[in-house]
This record gives structure tokens, sequence and C-alpha cells, in this order.
């Protein structure tokens, strides 16, 4: 379901513009539709008013929690299911952010993502993608959005744009805390840095992985052949444009781009940019054939990109003590099996930055 469904069934029940943002706003915010500043019998038509029962039953059941898996660092995967009995993932992070899905399945196929195993199955639609963020919010607090669980956004850019200028205007969050996590398309850039005055501009996150383009084939087989050059370039023009400075995600895999020769590349490429390199240690998949490395060896590269005047962060990927990496709870989910929990001393011995 989209959300231009929801306002048009609002519409034929009588709502005009500022009766639909009131539902919205309550039910992205996941607050009882009778909990605004004015009463729904001084400002709701009629019809509106009897059909808000059933309404509210219908987008409550866009997604609903199939199960909860809580980590030691604070985080929660959450799978959900939508209403045509798929599954997808969100994952609460800790510091009230949220992961969202945006199709169920990938089409691009990186060789280390258990998502892109299964291939593309279909989009999540734009009020299912708020729906997941509704869901959350029955949950803890959630202030920022990241658009990086299963799927690609730009291969769902109308519903995920729709879905962010709902978030970032009667959702009630900053636009700099919408995150567009992209391994890159030249239409996500063309929709990004075209967009319309006044509509809300996420921040951008861009899956690096590595500087090297022939290893970036090799890893994200089916996404668009970008140069690493390419794509930092576009993303410099779109951190000058909105002030925010782009995060390149760096999945860290033992022994395949987590050596010096990969430092210099990352130095070579980010020097004297906007940005933020996010390195992120791999989530073990067993079933596929990469590994972690350890938390010495991503730490001494974190500090290697430092003292090169990259700006770094190492971070836990959430979910390592239950299995949880993208893809892995829908997975079992299928299989009929549970998640298996295993501590990892890392995530134990050091919070999630």
């Amino acid at each position: 379901m989209r959300i231009d469904d929801i306002r048009q069934h609002l519409r034929a029940l009588g709502a005009k513009p500022g009766h639909e943002q009131r539902v919205l706003r309550l039910w992205s915010q996941a607050l009882p539709q009778d909990s605004g500043r004015r009463p729904i019998a001084d400002f709701l038509p009629q019809a509106l008013r009897e059909a808000l029962p059933a309404l509210t039953a219908e987008l409550g059941g866009l997604a609903t929690l199939q199960s909860e898996h809580p980590g030691e660092d604070g985080s929660a995967r959450l799978l959900v299911a939508l209403r045509d009995g798929q599954t997808i993932e969100s994952v609460l992070l800790p510091r009230d952010g949220l992961c969202v899905s945006t199709q169920v399945g990938c089409a691009v196929g990186c060789v280390f993502c258990m998502t892109g195993q299964s291939g593309l199955l279909r989009q999540v639609g734009s009020a299912e993608i708020v729906a997941q963020v509704a869901l959350a919010r029955t949950r803890r607090a959630v202030k920022k959005v990241v658009f990086m669980g299963m799927g690609e956004p730009s291969h769902n850019l109308d519903n995920v744009m729709d879905a962010i200028e709902l978030l970032g205007t009667v959702g009630d969050i900053g636009h700099k805390n919408l995150v567009f996590s992209t391994v890159g398309d030249p239409r996500a850039f063309e929709r990004l840095l075209n967009a319309p005055p006044g509509a809300v501009r996420p921040a951008l996150a861009l899956s690096l992985h590595t500087s090297r383009a022939e290893l970036r084939a090799e890893l994200l087989p089916r996404a668009p052949r970008m140069r690493p050059e390419e794509l930092v370039e576009l993303g410099e023009r779109y951190a000058r444009a909105t002030g925010y400075p782009i995060q390149y995600q760096w999945t860290l895999i033992e022994g395949v781009n987590d050596g010096p020769d990969e430092i210099d590349g990352i130095v070579r490429l980010l020097g004297g940019k906007y940005a933020l390199m996010n390195l992120i240690p791999y989530n073990t998949v067993p079933d596929l054939p990469y590994q972690r490395p350890s938390w010495e060896r991503a730490a001494a590269m974190a500090r290697a990109l430092h003292q090169r005047g990259i700006l770094t962060k190492l971070r836990h990927s959430a979910g390592q003590d239950v299995d949880g990496g993208c893809g892995q709870l829908r997975a079992r989910a299928l299989e009929g099996s549970e998640p298996r929990v295993t501590l990892h001393r890392a995530a134990r011995s050091r919070p999630a930055d």
C-alpha cells in the first residue's frame, strides 16, 4: 500500500488536506486518533469519524510484529509481517534510531548479504515503510530513520521518497536524521540533487566497501557499474548541496577489504571530502564464506585512517549476538528455525557507537 492510497481513501470519506495531515501525523507517530489538540467531533467529518476504527485497524495491519530479538548492545531486530504474509526486518538501534526495509529481498545480490541470496520478491509500499516506523514507535522512541535494511532504496525510489517526505513533515523526524542508504544509482542521485524547493532532503549513506572498481563489481554483482571515484564525486556534490556529510559504509570482511592497499585507496578517495567513513565489521552469516576480522584489526584500520586525516567511526553491526545479519531472521523464519544466540566478546566489551 502507498501513502497516496491512504490519502485517496480519506478524501473519499470527505477529508480535506488538514484532516488528512492529522490522520497521517497521528498514525506515523503511533498516537491514538483521538489524541489531537482538537476533539475529533469538532474537526473531522462525520463519515471519517465513523470510519476511524476500521481505518486504524487497517493501518495497524500494514506491518505487524512477528518476533523480536534483543541484542546486548541495546538494539533489537524485529521480524515484521506484511499484510500479504511476506516478512521483512526492521532494527531498533541504540539512541532512538530505526533501520527500515524498503524491499522484500533485493536485486543487487551483494555476495556477503543473506538478503541478496533470495533476489527481489516485491517492493515495499510507501505506507508499509512508514508502518515500520509506527510499529517501532509502539516499542520505543524513534528520532532517526535509516533506510538501510532489506532492499536497495534506489530501486524503489518513488515509494522511498514518498515515505521520506511524510516522515520529514508530519512524521516528526529531522531531515538530516532521515538517511537514504544506497549502493549508488544515477537515478537516485538525479532525484536527490534535483529535489524541488521545500522538499525533504535526506542525508545520504553510500555503500562503498572497497576502493577498487573490479572488487566492487565482484562484491556487488548487480549494482550499477559506477566506479568508486564516480560514486564519491556524486556524493560530494550532494554533501555540498545539503550541508550534510556523506556517510560512506564499508562492510569490513577479513582478507577481502581490510588491507593496507584499501587504507591507501580510502585516503585517495575521501581526502578533503565532506565525508564520514563508517567501518562496520562483517556480521558473519553461517551459510556464506566470509569472516569478520578481529576487533583489533578493525580498530587498527580505523586508527590508520584517522592518522591520515579521514574522519572514521568503527561501528558494531546490530544483532551479532542473535545471528541477526540483514536477511537472517527472515531466512530462519522461512526455514522454521530460531536464530542462534552466540555471544561475541567484542560486542560484550564495547558499546555500539
